[in-house]
């Protein structure tokens, strides 16, 4: 898994790439909970991601929960088919805001 992170207007954009697995998890989890500790609105962008397991989700779960208790912004933009695809089976494609892309996600939420 590769990662990074850049600001766009009022977010922070996390793009996660590769597969986001148990091994690679912690990394996607430490660098979300990082930008939302320092009251950033955050947007993980899926669009590189090749394969993403109930670790990687719980990653993505644990950086919503910490955005609602805190009044920060946090969605998931250009979803991968793989993502949504893990996305849709535990139904969280119903819990997650999800965007096409950064702009989209900026003015509508």
């Amino acid at each position: 898994m590769e990662c990074d992170a850049r600001t766009e207007g009022d977010f922070t954009v996390i793009s996660l790439q590769g597969e986001v697995d148990l091994h690679f998890s912690p990394r996607a989890r430490e660098i979300i909970l990082k930008h939302l500790q320092q009251k950033q609105h955050v947007l993980v962008d899926l669009s590189a991601v090749d394969y993403i397991d109930s670790s990687g989700v719980a990653s993505l779960v644990e950086g919503f929960q910490h955005a609602r208790t805190n009044t920060l912004k946090f969605a998931l933009v250009g979803v991968s088919d793989a993502a949504m695809q893990i996305l849709q089976l535990s139904r969280l494609d119903k819990v997650f805001p999800i965007f096409v892309g950064i702009d989209d996600a900026a003015t509508q939420l």
